[in-house]
């Protein structure tokens, strides 16, 4: 039961979050409310899901039938660690340096992250999600963690068409900068051009979290 309303609220979340922002609804909500009232109340709506389902994750951790089960050897830790650490880079890089390909408007010059990926929160929401579905494999969490990866591809490109439907102009900054990470011809520059700071945050996030990762989110 756990798993089905967490699957559920995933549902609501997504088609909440993509629904007010198609082309055919935000605008006519704005022109209505205003910019402000309609970031504010498209904020309240997807608190209104993610809240209960995170609460229900936590109170239903690993429920359900067992799907698969890993054995945390310390190569495998490590991978993950590794893995956690690229995803909250990309997290960091990417509310450092907004992307026009995002909710809040940057710079249509690719510099950094945008030459990794163009929608580095998506993808390092998505990423977090893939890592723990290593050594969670009940219905349970399959379910809650792998709609991190599916919300962060779908919401992306999504994301994508809708932009590109209403500024045009923005089609240099797309052939410039890759969907997902590391599948650019510019990568390596972008490596080069990453924030020491922005890397440090994402790096010490890491550390953080792993080491009060019991104490605050259990086994």
């Amino acid at each position: 039961m756990a798993t089905i309303v967490i699957a559920l609220l995933w549902l609501g979340f997504a088609a909440t979050h993509i629904g007010l922002s198609t082309a055919g609804v935000r605008p006519r909500l704005v022109a209505r409310l205003g910019e402000g009232p309609f970031i504010g109340l498209y904020s309240l709506i997807s608190f209104l899901f993610f809240v209960p389902l995170v609460w229900v994750y936590f109170a239903h951790k690993h429920a359900g039938p067992m799907l698969w089960s890993v054995t945390p050897t310390t190569p495998l830790r490590w991978t993950i660690y590794v893995a956690m650490g690229l995803a909250l880079v990309l997290a960091v890089a990417g509310l450092a340096r907004p992307s026009p390909a995002s909710i809040l408007p940057g710079s249509t010059t690719p510099r950094g992250i945008q030459r990794i990926t163009r929608h580095p929160l998506f993808m390092g929401l998505g990423l977090f999600g893939l890592v723990h579905l290593i050594p969670n494999g009940s219905a349970a969490d399959v379910v809650f963690f792998g709609g991190f990866p599916v919300f962060a591809l779908v919401g992306s490109w999504h994301q994508d068409r809708r932009k590109l439907s209403i500024l045009p102009e923005l089609s240099g900054f797309y052939r410039e900068t890759p969907f997902l990470p590391f599948t650019g011809r510019d990568t390596s520059r972008g490596l080069r051009e990453l924030s020491p700071l922005v890397v440090a945050g994402g790096i010490a996030l890491t550390i953080i979290i792993r080491y009060y990762h019991r104490a605050w989110f259990g086994g």
